[in-house]
């Protein structure tokens, strides 16, 4: 596989200097454009035809969820580019906008996981390559509040189902769930087909089932 081709954008300079040096430590990646405002990504991306877009998703004008709305338009511009969002915030709001055109190429990550380049680099890999990816610590903060709702369909889940889905959230394959979990990968398989089920999730040739999950367990607050 070539080098990954890398679009950075962070309003500050102090964060976006560090996002330099940690993906600077894989020989994969390369850095093709920096940026600090909304105006100045969509530019840059249009000039270097970057793999993917690690964008913060709060930047000038307004500082609001402008890396949101950046990787709206460039579904629209740039439908084989990957956009990773960054953000301080487990905010079910920001995840579900992110995935409303579908979850391909698209994936909500917390800062606080970015401390290892490995890992960071993994995601952009694979945004980059078609797949999807929603921060665990979403499905942490959901697990102990915003899915309490009896009326919730995820309160049809069971316990177990929950941590699959949790494992789901974190980007796991079904035999690395069944290798966590010490079950079978065919029991994996049950408890997945069961989750989509119980969440009335049909098969979807855009939105990915196991994101679309993760999504309605974000909405269900």
């Amino acid at each position: 596989m070539g080098a990954l081709r890398v679009v950075v954008a962070d309003d500050s300079v102090i964060i976006l200097s560090g996002l330099r040096r940690l993906l600077e430590l894989d020989d994969e990646v390369t850095i093709v454009g920096e940026c600090t405002t909304l105006d100045e990504l969509l530019a840059t991306v249009d000039a270097t035809s970057p793999d993917v877009v690690l964008t913060d998703i709060r930047m000038p004008p307004t500082n609001t969820d402008e890396g949101i709305r950046a990787a709206g338009r460039l579904r629209a511009s740039h439908p084989e580019l990957g956009v990773v969002v960054l953000s301080n915030y487990a905010e079910a709001t920001y995840a579900l906008d992110l995935m409303a055109d579908g979850s391909r190429r698209r994936a909500y990550m917390l800062k606080e996981r970015v401390g290892h380049s490995g890992q960071l680099v993994a995601v952009l890999r694979t945004v980059a390559g078609g797949g999807s990816y929603v921060d665990p610590g979403v499905v942490d903060v959901l697990v102990t509040g915003q899915a309490r709702g009896r009326q919730s369909p995820l309160a049809r889940l069971t316990a177990r189902e929950r941590e699959v889905l949790a494992e789901i959230a974190s980007g796991h394959s079904n035999s690395a769930i069944a290798a966590k979990l010490f079950v079978s990968e065919r029991g994996v398989e049950k408890h997945v087909n069961s989750i989509f089920s119980k969440l009335d999730l049909v098969d979807d040739g855009d939105v990915h089932r196991r994101v679309a999950a993760v999504l309605l367990w974000l909405s269900a607050g």
